[in-house]
C-alpha cells in the first residue's frame, strides 16, 4: 500500500489548518463593531415590537457587510494601506481632509454609544451613575489599548465576542423560540406599519463607517506579503474566509438579540426601547440570572467595541498624515485619544441616555455614504489597486449597495428631522 499520497494529503490539509489560524482574526475584531449597544438597542426594540419579522434585516444587512468588508480589506492587502492613508496618497487635500475629517467625528460618535452602552450595564449590574461608570469605561479602555500588545488585545476581544455569543444561546435556551416563524422572518422581507425608522436603524447599526477604516488597517497585523502575485491571491481567500465567518458569527449574534426579545417582550406585549428597560423586564420574565448575563454581555460588547472605535479613530487620524496605526506613534496616540475623551465628554452633555444613542446613529447615517463613495472609488482605481481594481460586475454590485444603504440612511435622516 502506498502512503506517499495520504502523507502528502495530511500535510497540505495541516499547513492549510495552519493558515487559517494564522489569518482569521481581524474579522473577529470587525465583528464587535456590529454587536455593539447600538446594535443592541436597535435589535430589542425590532424583536419587542415586531416579533420575527424584521429578522431579514439582519441577513440583508449581513449579506452586504460581508461585501463592503472584503471589499475594505482588499484594498488593505493589496496596496498595504489603509482607506484613511489611501485617500490621502491619492486625493486632493481639499477632498480628503474633510472626507477624512467627518469619519474622525463619526468615529466620535460611535465612541459615544460604545461607551454609554458599557456605562449602562454597569449601572445594571452595580448601580454606577452613568458618568462614573463612563469615566471608569474610559480608563479601563485607555489602558488596554496603550499598555496590550496587539495580538494580545486581539485574543481579549475575541474571547469577550465568544462569551457575548454564549450568553445569548443561554438567554435562547430559556425562552419558547417559534423557530419556524424565525426561519421565515430571515428570509421574508416584511415592512409592518410603522416599522421603517427600526427597519433603517437595524441597518445602520450594522453597515458602520468605522468598521470599513479598521478593516483595512488591522488586516495589514497578519503582514501580507505584496510582491508575489500567487502568494496575494492565496492571501484574499484566507482573509475572505475570516470575514465570512466573522460576519456569520455577527448574524448569528444579532439574530440571538432579536429571537430572545421577540420569545419574550412581544410575545408579552412589552415594547422595549431602551436596554434598561430590557434587563428590567427580564428579570420577572426569566429570572435574576438572565437579567445579570444580559448585562454582563453589554458590558462585555461596551468594552469591546470601545476598543475597536478607539482603533478606528486612531488609523483614520494617522492616515491624514500619512501614516499607518501604530499604538506607539504620536499620531495614533492623539486620534485614539480624540476619539474616546471627545465620545465619553459627550455623554456628559447629553441628559437623556436613549436620545444621546439615537443621535450618535444619525451622525453615523450622514457620514457613512461617504466612507462608502470612498471606498468603491478607491478599489475601482486601476491606479490605486493595479490588477486587483474591482471588476466591472462587481462595480455594478458594490455601488449598488452604496445606493441602497445610502437611501435608507437618507429616510432614516429625513425621519429624524420631522
Amino acid at each position: 500500500m502506498n502512503l506517499s499520497g495520504l502523507f502528502s494529503w495530511n500535510e497540505h490539509t495541516r499547513a492549510v489548518f495552519s493558515d487559517i489560524r494564522k489569518y482569521i482574526g481581524p474579522g473577529l475584531l470587525v465583528t464587535v463593531g456590529f454587536i455593539d449597544p447600538g446594535n443592541w438597542a436597535a435589535n430589542v426594540a425590532a424583536g419587542s415590537q415586531y416579533g420575527y419579522r424584521l429578522l431579514w434585516m439582519v441577513t440583508l444587512s449581513t449579506v452586504m457587510l460581508i461585501l463592503l468588508q472584503h471589499n475594505a480589506a482588499h484594498l488593505g492587502i493589496v496596496t498595504g494601506e489603509c482607506i484613511a492613508e489611501a485617500a490621502t496618497r491619492h486625493l486632493p487635500p481639499f477632498l480628503s481632509r474633510p472626507l477624512l475629517g467627518s469619519a474622525c467625528i463619526a468615529s466620535c460618535a460611535t465612541a459615544t454609544a460604545e461607551l454609554l452602552g458599557g456605562a449602562i450595564a454597569l449601572n445594571m449590574l452595580f448601580k454606577l451613575p452613568l458618568k462614573i461608570g463612563t469615566l471608569l469605561l474610559l480608563g479601563l479602555v485607555l489602558w488596554l489599548l496603550f499598555g496590550t500588545a496587539y495580538r494580545k488585545l486581539e485574543r481579549v476581544i475575541i474571547g469577550f465576542v465568544s462569551l457575548i455569543g454564549l450568553s445569548f444561546i443561554y438567554e435562547l435556551w430559556l425562552v419558547p423560540t417559534e423557530w419556524h416563524s424565525a426561519a421565515a422572518g430571515w428570509i421574508t422581507p416584511a415592512f409592518p406599519p410603522g416599522a421603517l425608522p427600526i427597519i433603517m436603524s437595524v441597518l445602520g447599526a450594522v453597515v458602520m463607517p468605522h468598521n470599513l477604516f479598521l478593516h483595512s488597517e488591522i488586516i495589514q497585523s497578519r503582514q501580507w506579503n505584496r510582491e508575489n502575485e500567487e502568494v496575494i491571491r492565496y492571501q484574499l481567500k484566507f482573509e475572505f474566509l475570516d470575514t465570512l465567518i466573522s460576519m456569520g458569527i455577527g448574524w448569528a449574534i444579532n439574530s440571538a438579540m432579536i429571537l430572545m426579545a421577540a420569545a419574550t417582550f412581544y410575545l408579552n406585549r412589552l415594547q422595549v426601547s431602551e436596554l434598561s428597560q430590557a434587563e428590567q423586564m427580564l428579570r420577572p420574565l426569566l429570572g435574576n440570572s438572565a437579567a445579570v448575563i444580559f448585562a454582563i454581555a453589554l458590558l462585555l460588547a461596551g468594552i469591546a467595541s470601545s476598543i475597536t472605535a478607539g482603533m478606528a479613530g486612531g488609523s483614520i487620524f494617522a492616515g491624514i498624515f500619512g501614516e499607518p496605526f501604530n499604538s506607539s506613534d504620536l499620531h495614533t496616540k492623539k486620534g485614539i485619544i480624540l476619539t474616546l475623551v471627545v465620545g465619553a465628554a459627550a455623554i456628559f452633555l447629553i441628559e437623556d441616555t436613549f436620545k444621546g444613542l439615537i443621535y450618535s446613529q444619525v451622525l453615523l447615517s450622514i457620514q457613512l455614504p461617504w466612507t462608502i463613495f470612498l471606498q468603491i472609488y478607491l478599489t475601482s482605481s486601476k491606479k490605486v489597486m493595479g490588477t486587483h481594481a474591482n471588476s466591472p460586475f462587481g462595480a455594478i454590485l458594490l455601488w449598488s449597495i452604496a445606493a441602497i444603504v445610502t437611501g435608507l440612511n437618507v429616510m432614516l435622516l429625513l425621519d429624524f428631522l420631522k
